[in-house]
């Protein structure tokens, strides 16, 4: 979900379209059935790829570790 206090229609679009090209490598390490919500805060219009791609392995990496101490 991109809010609009990520910026305009055209910022917004192009913080959805990074962030699915950086999830798509991951969707395989969720477990089957699961949901992913990813929320980009302001900072993801300004920031670089690698740093969005390095925010969202780190973050998905809390929610993994979580799902597998869970089970």
């Amino acid at each position: 979900m991109v809010g609009r206090a990520v910026g305009g229609a055209v910022v917004r679009n192009q913080v959805k379209r990074r962030l699915r090209h950086h999830v798509r490598p991951h969707l395989d390490r969720l477990p089957a059935g699961s949901m992913l919500v990813v929320r980009a805060n302001p900072t993801a219009a300004t920031c670089s790829s690698a740093t969005l791609a390095a925010e969202l392995d780190r973050g998905l990496g809390k929610v993994l570790r979580r799902v597998g101490g869970d089970q």
